[in-house]
């Protein structure tokens, strides 16, 4: 196992000028606002293979043990321009990066063909300290891979999970408090119907169990996003609809939780619902606008969503994602919602352009929400908008000089943002902390 210590610095610089929307209202107007941030960056000392970009993935875990840890699962170069091989890249707390790649049986390093936006990984830390990553999967069955113990070989371990032989796709997993997992896929690969699992890693029996189906309607498809466990145990989930069998653009994003105390689930007004929910039972974020459609088309131009994030306030459940409508030329805008008065309040965050399918979202003590969101084009791409108390929303480049184009977020047990970072232009990956 190779170890890198690698030279950190932190850039503080200007960032380039946002068009920011405020909260919807009467007579609100646009703002430009231009801000500095300040971030500390490392560029991860192994290639990265430019198949490393996805909107739905969880590729990052952190632990506090001695200090902070933190493990970026992503593709590294394959043996061919097609392929790339999933490895993990973990940083240890005094900044030293080792590289644990995925091995299958044989003991060879695991190699899988490029499919962009369906095949990269996503990873969790168990209670146990086992590291586990499931990658590479367009309706194929499981590729999931783990340690036995911590710091051990991440090896091949499909066979344990339930389901076997069904066709997997956008696994997204998390660690819960008591150290259990919980992972969401779309399942199956019908022409007609592809319904949403939940799946749970019972930490002390080291065993993998369906939980439930939880949603699933004849002609539609699932499309999970992101999903996370608060301080009481209870599951989070977000999700999206698409007209089955598949499509680059899905509709009515919609919000799901479940208690493992009581077995219930519920939306976010804490009603319990009845699973498998479909669209017209599911808690809608977003609902369809005008001139929506339900197309399979992936030349589709109009209404849509195409990513989103969770985090949580306690528990209560705050959310990012990308939606274009009819009067937005095209552009894929980027809000911000949460639940009040039975229903979902909607906020535009950023609508200066067109975005990258990539967005992230924490909590922060000071900021309160931040979101965090790519655009498709500008020397710096990356930012992280915050919104003050008159409704303002002020944008900040959050790797300047850093020519990223995908990302992905998780806030570590010290309050601090980790930000995983790919540059596919440059087949480069970057850790960043703020």
């Amino acid at each position: 196992m190779r170890r890198h210590l690698l030279r950190t610095y932190t850039t503080a610089a200007a960032a380039l000028a946002a068009l920011l929307l405020p909260a919807p209202a009467a007579g609100a107007g646009t703002e430009h606002t231009t801000a500095v941030a300040a971030t500390v960056i490392e560029k991860v000392p192994y290639a990265m293979d430019a198949s490393n970009q996805a909107a739905w993935w969880t590729p990052v875990a952190t632990y506090e043990g001695r200090g902070q840890y933190t493990y970026f699962a992503f593709n590294e170069p394959g043996s061919t321009a097609a392929t790339h091989r999933p490895a993990i890249a973990r940083r240890d707390p005094d900044g030293v990066w080792s590289r644990l790649p995925l091995l299958n049986g044989d003991g060879q390093q695991a190699e899988f063909p490029d499919d962009n936006g369906h095949n990269q990984p996503s990873v969790a830390r168990d209670g146990s300290g086992r590291l586990h990553v499931f990658t590479s999967m367009h309706a194929n069955p499981w590729r999931y891979f783990r340690t036995e113990a911590p710091g051990g070989d991440v090896t091949d371990h499909a066979s344990e999970l339930p389901d076997q032989g069904v066709g997997i796709t956008y696994p997204i997993v998390t660690t819960a408090p008591n150290g259990d997992l919980y992972l969401a896929a779309r399942v199956g690969a019908a022409s007609d119907r592809r319904p949403g699992k939940l799946y749970r890693w019972d930490n002390a029996a080291s065993r993998w169990s369906v939980v439930v189906t939880f949603a699933s309607a004849l002609y539609r498809s699932v499309y999970p996003d992101d999903l996370t466990v608060d301080a009481s145990g209870r599951v989070h989930l977000l999700y999206e609809w698409a007209k089955a069998p598949a499509t680059a653009f899905r509709h009515q994003l919609s919000y799901l939780s479940y208690d493992p105390s009581t077995g219930a689930f519920a939306d976010s007004a804490n009603t319990t619902v009845t699973t498998p929910v479909t669209p017209a039972t599911s808690d809608v974020v977003q609902d369809l606008t005008a001139g929506e459609e339900w197309s399979t088309d992936n030349a589709y131009t109009g209404p849509a969503v195409q990513s989103a994030k969770l985090t949580l306030d306690g528990s209560t459940p705050k959310i990012a994602y990308r939606y274009r409508s009819a009067d937005s030329d095209g552009h894929f805008r980027v809000y911000y919602a949460y639940p009040s008065g039975g229903g979902w309040v909607g906020k535009t965050v950023y609508a200066g352009g067109q975005t990258a399918s990539a967005l992230g979202i924490t909590w922060d003590e000071t900021d309160t929400k931040r979101i965090y969101y790519v655009t498709a084009s500008g020397t710096d791409r990356v930012f992280s908008a915050t919104q003050s108390p008159d409704g303002t929303w002020t944008a900040l480049s959050v790797t300047p000089g850093v020519t990223a184009d995908r990302l992905a977020v998780r806030r570590n047990s010290d309050g601090h943002d980790v930000l995983y970072v790919p540059d596919t232009a440059h087949n480069a990956l970057y850790y960043a902390t703020r």
